[in-house]
């Protein structure tokens, strides 16, 4: 079957791919899907989201498997669709580099669209595709952004254009606790990979009520709704007072190679004004992103002492502000999606909307708040 996103001409002038409908639900492409939804609220986008076909399950199964194993790229299971109208962008955003198959289904993209980038998360080499068909995935772009360091050198060589790295940004609006200061009423929150011995520490001073401790308790790695899971997830940072951060796949160092990922976690616990604590990335593009002082308290991974840095902190509430407000302040003028769309845009060769650029002055002002209030 085959179906068309546009027919004549278009007042939008980007064309963005979405696997919110294709891909599954796992929690670590929520932050996905919240970039896609800023980007729609500062630029003018066509936003293609289409849905599996009856054969996606087993499609999927099998092109996922090709690929790994082969140079073949195959639809996973979408139904044809046949692109008009111009465009001056095409984007796209995926967590792997197996999200790409599904460009398969999208005919006449490359023609319609002048420029081309796409944004991939997570390009680790011993979880690739297979080198020849990473090829024919990566070499329709005109650049490409990827969030693993090792990835560029892969990359590179597949594209005419520019392979940038860069990490994912946050919804700063959403993850900061202005206007409202809610209560910091969780002492400490831990999401996602974890030390067990730190965390068997947390347990215990939890167990004897010393503090509120919030931390996965199931394996369940889906969301329902990803937006609802990013609320959610927002409300729980703004009202914590410490968080607990360590670089992405810690403790699977046979996956990352010598790669030191700056995880999601150190973006969204400073955007929220919490108080990070936890392995300090050893990468010189750590100092980049967070070049201001005591953006981590250090806690190296494995430690049992975590509260004598909590009674430390504690002890000083003045340092602790100093803290939240360069956290809060710093996300705000760098790490809001708008800041990353801007990269893109610089990519592409295009100029911000007046919708960017007011977001941005939305950023600024709440910045300049910061200093003067409590937190």
């Amino acid at each position: 079957m085959k179906g068309s996103v546009q027919t004549g001409e278009t007042t939008s002038r980007v064309l963005m791919f979405s696997h919110g409908n294709v891909a599954d639900k796992m929690l670590v492409r929520c932050m996905n899907y919240e970039f896609e939804e800023v980007i729609s609220q500062i630029d003018s986008v066509t936003v293609l989201a289409p849905s599996p076909n009856k054969w996606f399950k087993y499609g999927t199964r099998i092109s996922q498997r090709l690929a790994k194993n082969t140079p073949l790229s195959l639809n996973p299971g979408i139904d044809e669709i046949v692109v008009e109208g111009r465009y001056d962008l095409f984007f796209t955003v995926c967590e792997f580099v197996k999200d790409l198959l599904a460009l398969n289904a999208l005919k006449g993209w490359q023609e319609r669209c002048a420029k081309s980038v796409c944004w991939i998360d997570e390009i680790l080499l011993s979880e690739c595709v297979h080198r020849a068909c990473l090829a024919k995935l990566i070499s329709q772009f005109d650049h490409v952004i990827v969030g693993c360091k090792q990835g560029v050198g892969l990359i590179k060589p597949l594209i005419e254009g520019d392979c940038v790295f860069l990490r994912p940004g946050v919804d700063a609006f959403r993850f900061s606790p202005f206007p409202h200061h809610p209560e910091r009423s969780i002492d400490v929150l831990s999401i996602g990979r974890r030390s067990e011995v730190t965390h068997s520490k947390l347990i215990r001073m939890a167990e004897d009520d010393k503090i509120l401790y919030v931390y996965d308790s199931t394996n369940g790695d889906e969301a329902r709704s990803p937006a609802e899971h990013r609320l959610l997830y927002a409300n729980l940072c703004k009202r914590s007072r410490y968080f607990i951060v360590n670089p992405g796949k810690i403790d699977q160092p046979d996956a990352i190679g010598r790669e030191i990922i700056i995880g999601a976690r150190y973006f969204e616990g400073a955007a929220s004004g919490c108080i990070l604590i936890g392995e300090v990335p050893g990468d010189d593009s750590f100092q980049k992103f967070f070049p201001w002082p005591d953006a981590v308290v250090p806690l190296p991974y494995n430690s049992e002492n975590i509260d004598k840095v909590m009674e430390e902190l504690d002890l000083q509430p003045d340092w602790q502000k100093k803290i939240r407000k360069n956290n809060l302040a710093g996300s705000l003028l760098n790490h809001d999606w708008v800041y990353r769309w801007e990269t893109v845009l610089g990519l592409a060769g295009m100029e911000s909307l007046p919708a960017l650029m007011k977001r941005k002055q939305r950023l600024k002002g709440l910045a300049e708040s910061v200093e003067t209030s409590e937190v």
